[in-house]
């Protein structure tokens, strides 16, 4: 038997940090959502007692440092299933880039794991699974809209935001998430979004508002060591996008379109500034 999954981007409406925690693990408070940009992941049992992965790009690891290789493992040994896996990740969401493609991949491959062994893991125990493997993970599980708390594994489920185009754009450029909020500092100063308003744009169903509202603190942090993604988001506005922010450490930019008509235009304006753009609905 055959299982495939698919492992959506997230986008991240609103990210904001409020202090480093005692465990070396930043206290944030994000609202997430899903974009028509996914990987997809096709798996089937094996015989013998090993885990394989294998993926048609050619950048990405296939051992014990991929997070779909590690939910796998983690399953296994967590609900001693002995018998092995072969797992294919068809690569669409571009790494490194602050969509949440790897934490996406280990989240499809435990629902993937959880059907494909009838292991009968009801969500709520499949996101602390995730949470074991990153802070992106549990939110991935389950997908749709949420404000994530904690270090991000605290998920409170939130009304999708209006329907629109989502524009993305990824410089070619990789970004450490260690590094930049090794660089964060919050202080008095620091401006910090609003999730209880961004809350409140969701519940109203107001598109403009949810643009209004978008806000990511780590966006100063990576626009003073990346200059290209602050260039990449002016053009982005000039455009004609209604509300642009990076999405989580960046360096993707995404660019919330409401009419059809600008999305053509955004899209090939931004093809001048980087290779990697991508024209999506939202995952609602």
């Amino acid at each position: 038997m055959k299982i495939y999954e698919k492992a959506p981007a997230k986008i991240n409406l609103m990210l904001d940090v409020l202090h480093k925690r005692a465990d070396g693990y930043h206290e944030v408070e994000m609202i997430m959502t899903m974009v028509d940009l996914a990987d997809r992941l096709e798996m089937y049992e094996l015989p013998r007692d090993t885990i394989i992965i294998s993926s048609q790009a050619g950048y990405i690891p296939l051992d014990e440092k991929n997070l779909a290789f590690q939910a796998a493992k983690l399953i296994k040994e967590r609900y001693d299933v002995t018998r092995g896996v072969y797992i294919h990740l068809d690569k669409k969401i571009p790494v490194a880039a602050g969509l949440a493609g790897g934490s996406s991949d280990a989240a499809a491959t435990l629902r993937g794991l959880n059907r494909l062994w009838g292991l009968n893991i009801d969500d709520e125990e499949l996101q602390e699974l995730g949470a074991e493997l990153g802070s992106d993970v549990p939110f991935c599980v389950t997908g749709g809209t949420a404000l994530a708390t904690g270090r991000g594994e605290v998920l409170t489920k939130m009304p999708n935001p209006p329907q629109c185009w989502v524009v993305l754009a990824k410089p070619p450029i990789n970004v450490s998430t260690a590094e930049v909020y090794g660089k964060l500092k919050i202080d008095e100063n620091t401006k910090h979004p609003s999730s209880r308003r961004m809350q409140e744009a969701l519940e109203q169903q107001s598109f403009a508002k949810v643009c209004q509202e978008l806000g990511n603190v780590l966006e100063d942090v990576t626009l003073r060591l990346h200059p290209e993604v602050m260039q990449l988001k002016e053009a982005m506005l000039k455009l004609g996008a209604d509300g642009v922010l990076m999405s989580g450490s960046g360096p993707t930019v995404f660019g919330l379109v409401s009419k059809e008509s600008k999305v053509a235009r955004i899209y090939n304006g931004l093809r001048g500034f980087c290779k990697e753009v991508y024209a999506v609905r939202l995952l609602t």
